[in-house]
């Protein structure tokens, strides 16, 4: 049976003094999940706040193994790229 999982990621971009700033982050981040796990991606929170975001990442797969292996790896890609900026990462199952 498919398995769809999404990985969420919680965002505090201390450095972030516009929205120009956040933007640059967040399509960063976007960007990289995408191209390199092919999954969908999108801010899903905060879109109001200049310091925070919350990103969520989700795939498809024939196997929930499989799924948690790509989600694992985007989310060690996400906090090598976010650094401290990267507070929270949960992994959910849907259906």
């Amino acid at each position: 049976m498919p398995a769809v999982g999404m990985l969420t990621l919680e965002l505090v971009l201390d450095g972030a003094h516009s929205l120009k700033d956040k933007r640059h982050w967040v399509r960063g981040l976007k960007d990289r999940l995408r191209a390199g796990f092919n999954l969908a991606v999108a801010e899903t929170e905060d879109h109001d706040l200049l310091n925070r975001s919350v990103v969520a990442a989700v795939t498809v797969s024939p196997s929930r193994e499989n799924a948690a292996r790509v989600l694992e790896e985007a989310e060690r890609v996400a906090a090598g790229f976010l650094g401290p900026a990267l507070i929270s990462a949960t992994i959910d199952w849907l259906q």
